[in-house]
């Protein structure tokens, strides 16, 4: 798993270490989780040196859940490298080392061949991801992500009010906010689906795969 300390991350990496289907995950992180558990091996990584552990990408399913916002990266290009670039040479790695199934976090909108600089990037992702020979690629495509955060942003916290009163109107349900726990409950059940190919699951199917919690 890579993301381990992000906002759905967090709420993943939890509901794995209480799956007693899951009996090893391995983290690779840029800080400590804070997480104890027997079952947990946490790699304390540089992403910018993938050839120093991309060996040890070796398993049943490898979760992508790594992101940063562009405040956080300080601009488009440093937001392309973390965004785009250190989640697709994990996932090169991972197929070369035979890890069948990929499950990504991705964003709602994700187009390749969009304007808007976020969802061409997601886009871009999703593109060249479903190149790679994985057996099962599962999609997931959120819409405003809710939840609690270590830094709170003004721009983040008027989408979510904006999107939640959106979301009142019958057309505009689907695109209502999603909480990180539900997107993280969408991507594990998704891990456990046997179906061969590439499932992508935008907005309300999230919260379909998520079930009734959702």
């Amino acid at each position: 798993m890579i993301g381990a300390t992000g906002l759905v991350g967090d709420y993943l990496l939890r509901q794995l270490l209480a799956d007693d289907q899951f009996t090893h995950l391995k983290v690779f992180t840029r800080r400590p989780t804070g997480y104890q558990n027997p079952k947990l091996e946490e790699h304390i990584v540089d992403f910018d040196q993938p050839r120093d552990w991309n060996e040890l990408l070796r398993g049943d399913v490898l979760f992508s859940s790594l992101g940063t916002t562009l405040s956080q990266a300080g601009g488009q290009d440093a937001q392309y490298t973390v965004d785009y670039t250190y989640q697709l040479q994990a996932a090169q790695a991972a197929a070369e080392n035979g890890v069948p199934t990929y499950v990504l976090v991705s964003s709602a909108g994700a187009d390749a061949d969009s304007l808007m600089f976020y969802s061409r990037m997601k886009g871009e992702l999703e593109r060249d991801i479903k190149r790679l020979p994985f057996q099962r690629i599962r999609l997931i495509q959120p819409g405003i992500l809710a939840g609690p955060r270590t830094e709170q942003r003004l721009g983040e916290k008027v989408g979510l009010w904006l999107a939640t009163v959106a979301s009142a109107m019958p057309l505009l349900h689907s695109y209502r906010p999603i909480h990180a726990r539900t997107v993280a409950r969408a991507m594990h059940r998704a891990a456990l689906d046997e179906t061969p190919g590439v499932q992508t699951d935008s907005l309300e199917q999230v919260f379909t795969r998520a079930g009734k919690e959702g």
